[in-house]
């Protein structure tokens, strides 16, 4: 399975994206949110480089924890971003605005213009969770190799 995120507005304190599965043409599945990009990585405040990257389970920790209480009937460990350099855990998983994340990808049905709210918004997070996981985690299952390539469509002021 392959998946790609659009990365199509970077501000001050997130990006904003469209994530797509891109395993037979390209399906939108939702919209996504970052932190912002940042030349030097400050911890849990900057997004990861562009790149592909696989996915595979995480089946421990904190958030595998509440995800299991969250969501008993589709969990089988988050879905993790492998490999990214110069960062740990990186994570696909609900939440709001770039205050829910440290780095990791926030997934949702509705989204704001983050030139707007510069801390950007997701809404619908959990229903876009639902409707996603499910597919993602059983490739996983089937030994499918999944990977993600974050795409840097977005204006970077290097």
């Amino acid at each position: 399975m392959d998946l790609e995120v659009l990365r199509v507005s970077s501000c001050k304190d997130s990006t904003s994206g469209l994530f797509f599965d891109t395993t037979n043409g390209r399906s939108f599945l939702c919209y996504t949110l970052e932190d912002e990009y940042r030349s030097d990585k400050v911890k849990g405040e900057t997004r990861i480089p562009a790149g592909t990257y696989n996915i595979t389970h995480r089946t421990v920790g904190g958030f595998t924890k509440r995800y299991q209480n969250r969501f008993p009937e589709i969990h089988n460990g988050m879905l993790w971003v492998r490999d990214v350099p110069g960062f740990d855990y990186i994570l696909i998983h609900t939440g709001n605005t770039d205050e829910h994340t440290a780095g990791c990808l926030i997934i949702g049905d509705s989204q704001e213009n983050n030139q707007l709210k510069s801390n950007g918004f997701i809404g619908r997070s959990n229903q876009a969770y639902k409707r996603i996981y499910p597919r993602i985690s059983a490739a996983i299952l089937a030994g499918e190799t999944v990977t993600i390539t974050y795409i840097d469509y977005d204006q970077i002021e290097a």
